[in-house]
């Protein structure tokens, strides 16, 4: 049976059980909290229950590395979303130790999409069109700084309104303990 398969009939039990009604919510965050986390698997159940959130409390934004790499790009946007049209108050950009974007080499990773069949044609016409590979793909050398820098490209985005706090935190992915890199509220 396929992954797919096996989602699929556990789903049709969950929903023929009424397992859902457990979770019933608002769209709006109950803490007024929205965050921006790494997709990394660790942290789908630990970083929830490390800071005592439950279902409804916050809205979750994943990104590999939990990075703002684009001032104009989906993450962003889902912040401004999050702040503007679903109440959210606070932001929380949290990255954590032993992350995989810290490891990431593009030279490496492009090898890979060339293995897996996409064409050296098609490199060469991204590279050729201005798209920089090599920075678009690059990890990061220190989750704290990086967290900074997404921090510092979020305070200071031309539409984030003035007072929104935006806190940087790093939780290790073992413990679930957080360190606190930036407190959005001195800023």
């Amino acid at each position: 049976m396929s992954a797919l398969q096996s989602i699929l009939e556990y789903n049709q039990q969950f929903v023929d059980e009424k397992q859902y009604e457990a979770y019933a919510t608002t769209k709006y965050p109950d803490k007024k909290i929205v965050i921006l986390s790494c997709m990394d698997t660790r942290l789908v159940e630990l970083l929830p229950k490390a800071m005592n959130l439950r279902n409804g409390d916050v809205k979750v934004v994943k990104s590999a590395g939990a990075i703002v790499n684009h001032p104009f790009g989906g993450i962003m946007r889902s912040l401004l979303v999050a702040v503007y049209e679903l109440k959210a108050d606070e932001i929380y950009i949290i990255g954590h130790y032993d992350c995989g974007m810290s490891a990431v080499d593009p030279d490496v990773m492009v090898g890979h999409m060339l293995e897996r069949g996409v064409k050296q044609e098609t490199i060469d016409i991204l590279n050729y069109s201005g798209v920089n590979l090599d920075q678009w793909l690059r990890g990061f050398g220190d989750v704290k700084t990086s967290v900074l820098k997404s921090v510092d490209l979020v305070r200071s985005h031309p539409l984030m309104p003035a007072g929104v706090p935006v806190h940087g935190l790093v939780i290790d992915p073992e413990t679930g303990k957080l360190d606190l890199v930036t407190d959005g509220n001195k800023a």
